[in-house]
C-alpha cells in the first residue's frame, strides 16, 4: 500500500508580513527574521489580500517537421513582480512611491500642508524592496536589489472603504543579472523513509 507523505508545517500561509523600500544599491536585510534596519523605511500596512508574487513568462516552441509535439522550448520573456495593497495612504514613504516624488519634498510646510503635483512625464523610479511573508516561526523574504512600480490602481474614497494604494512593482535585472534574492527560515524537510 502507498503511504503519502504530508508535513503540514512544510506548508506557508501568508499570516503576517510587510514590505520596506529603500535606494537602489542598499544591501538586503541581513534575515528574514530581522527588523529592517535604516535606511529600509517600511510601507506600513497592507490589505489582507497580502503580498502576491507575480511570474509572467513567454516562451517559443521548436516543433520538428513531422513531429507534434516540441523537442525544444525557449523562454523569451521572465518577469517577476510583486503586488500589494498599502492602506496607510498618508505615509510619506506610501506617498514617495505612489507618485513617484522623493520623500524629502513631502515635507509638510510650518502650516502643517504637503503640497506636491503630478508630472505629465514622469522619470524611472528604481527602488531596492524588501517584502516578507511571515506564518509563525516560518518566513519568506524576498530582496528586489532594482525594482520598480510598474502599475498602480484606481484609488476610491469611499465611506464603507478602506482608501489604499495598489501597486505592482516590476524586478529588474541587478549587475549580476538576477531579478529577486529569496532567503527564508523553513522547517526541515524529514527524510523520505520510502523504497
Amino acid at each position: 500500500m502507498v503511504s503519502i507523505t504530508r508535513a503540514s508545517d512544510l506548508s506557508l500561509i501568508g499570516v503576517n508580513g510587510g514590505g520596506w523600500v529603500s535606494p537602489v544599491g542598499t544591501a538586503a536585510p541581513a534575515s528574514p527574521l530581522l527588523q529592517p534596519a535604516a535606511p529600509w523605511a517600511p510601507l506600513g500596512g497592507v490589505s489582507d489580500d497580502g503580498l502576491t508574487y507575480g511570474f509572467d513568462e513567454d516562451a517559443e516552441d521548436f516543433t520538428p517537421w513531422g513531429q507534434t509535439s516540441p523537442w525544444r522550448t525557449i523562454v523569451t520573456k521572465s518577469v517577476r513582480t510583486f503586488g500589494m495593497t498599502l492602506w496607510e495612504t498618508s505615509r510619506t514613504t506610501v506617498q514617495s512611491v505612489m507618485f513617484r516624488i522623493p520623500e524629502a519634498e513631502l515635507e509638510p510646510d510650518v502650516g502643517g500642508i504637503t503640497a506636491f503635483a503630478e508630472t505629465a512625464s514622469p522619470e524611472p523610479d528604481r527602488r531596492a524592496w524588501w517584502f516578507l511573508v511571515m506564518d509563525g516561526d516560518n518566513s519568506r523574504g524576498f530582496y528586489v536589489p532594482q525594482g520598480e512600480v510598474s502599475d498602480r490602481s484606481d484609488v476610491s474614497f469611499k465611506q464603507d472603504e478602506q482608501a489604499g494604494y495598489e501597486i505592482t512593482v516590476t524586478a529588474y535585472p541587478d549587475d549580476s543579472g538576477n531579478t529577486v534574492y529569496h532567503s527564508a527560515k523553513l522547517p526541515v524537510t524529514p527524510a523520505y523513509t520510502g523504497s
